[in-house]
């Protein structure tokens, strides 16, 4: 009785000092995550300025063409830019993306990659796919200048004899309670002339650019390609943090039942154990 007492007890120290570690990670992850979605928010300005600059030029010139609007040649090679994690111990997070990716692509014979984020690398290189890149390989430490730096890759990897088409997966935070696994393509802009709506008979502003229309397009696509990276990489953080709060909350109260359950388990030992020492000393009296 008395070594599963100690057992025990040892168990409940152990449980402690690991629901002190999941509850420091859950008050981190709050923390971080209020800085991850302000800046998520802070960038979406940005982005929606050099969308409305793209889909102007775009659609005030009538004998407007861009390789950036239109498939490039090789139609079946497909780029994808897959942001994950950097570490684990966030539920569902990197698994949920992962498999939400290989659907994607499952269907694709010319695939590379280009992987921001540990797991992602990790993972793609245990599976032999192939990589583009590896120098963004840590979602923490890529910064807005890494994220032009991408862009420009991403331009001079498209067209000609590169990529048909280039699409980013990433984890869209909707809630703290959701995060959705979500795909969107990047090249080529061939929606732009959707977003122009009628004039009502009013005459267009018509604009001269220098030295052409195409070539100012073809300069601001890999802006807006980086505005769009660092959005979806700032909404990633968001989201795995989210899921890492998530996560440990769990975590601590599923510890603090264990804690219960075996704080009522070493009592009642306890006052078994006590009851029988009195039953034996009586019993001893008694003789």
């Amino acid at each position: 009785m008395a070594g599963s007492m100690k057992a025990v007890k040892l168990r409940i120290k152990s449980v402690q000092s690991t629901m002190q570690i999941t509850k420091a990670m859950q008050l981190v992850a709050a923390s971080k995550l209020r800085k991850a979605k302000e800046r998520a928010d802070e960038s979406k300005p940005y982005l929606e300025t050099m969308l409305t600059t793209l889909t102007d030029i775009a659609n005030g010139n009538t004998d407007f063409q861009s390789i950036y609007t239109k498939p490039g040649e090789n139609a079946d090679k497909w780029l994808y830019v897959v942001i994950a994690g950097d570490r684990g111990l966030a539920g569902g997070y990197n698994s949920n993306l992962f498999k939400f990716v290989e659907a994607e692509i499952k269907d694709k014979t010319d695939i590379t990659v280009l992987p921001i984020g540990k797991k992602s690398v990790e993972f793609f290189k245990h599976r032999n796919v192939p990589i583009l890149t590896e120098e963004y390989a840590e979602v923490a430490k890529t910064t807005i200048s890494d994220c032009f730096q991408i862009a420009k890759l991403i331009c001079g990897s498209y067209g000609g004899g590169g990529f048909g088409h280039v699409f980013l997966c990433y984890t869209n935070f909707v809630s703290m309670l959701s995060q959705v696994p979500t795909a969107t393509s990047l090249l080529p802009l061939s929606d732009l002339s959707s977003e122009v709506k009628e004039n009502d008979g009013k005459p267009k502003d018509l604009i001269l650019y220098e030295p052409n229309s195409e070539t100012v397009f073809d300069a601001i696509v890999p802006e807006y390609l980086a505005g769009i990276l660092y959005t979806s990489i700032n909404i990633s953080y968001a989201s795995e943090l989210a899921a890492r709060r998530t996560a440990m909350e769990a975590a601590t109260d599923n510890a603090e039942e264990m804690i219960e359950t075996l704080s009522l388990y070493y009592n009642r030992a306890r006052q078994a154990s006590i009851t029988q020492e009195i039953t034996e000393i009586v019993a001893g009296a008694e003789s």
